[in-house]
């Protein structure tokens, strides 16, 4: 399936205490369960006021779904076409591609 990035607009995210992260955690994954296999949350970066979040689903659709049913914005989502680290300037290693059709 392929990777999406969502960036998030959350206001004061970053000064969030633990416990409201993890009742945002908790709720994300409430509407996976209820969502099946279709989509999966692999992790999120938390910033002052953006949440990005990293997901596998099977399109941009599934995404937008988790979203309205969780209550959550969607304010980008942007399906990733490859990866590169360090390792990709060594020219040693192939780029990773996600799902492109």
């Amino acid at each position: 399936m392929p990777k999406f990035v969502i960036e998030r607009e959350f206001a004061g995210a970053g000064k969030w205490p633990k416990q409201e992260l993890q009742a945002i955690s908790q709720k994300a994954c409430g509407v996976l369960q209820h969502m099946g296999p279709e989509i999966q949350w692999l992790q999120s970066f938390v910033t002052d006021d953006k949440i990005y979040c990293v997901y596998i689903a099977r399109d941009e659709a599934a995404v937008r779904a988790h979203a309205q049913l969780g209550g959550f914005p969607a304010d980008s989502i942007a399906r990733v076409r490859a990866m590169i680290d360090p390792t990709t300037a060594e020219g040693d290693t192939v780029l990773e591609e996600t799902d492109n059709p």
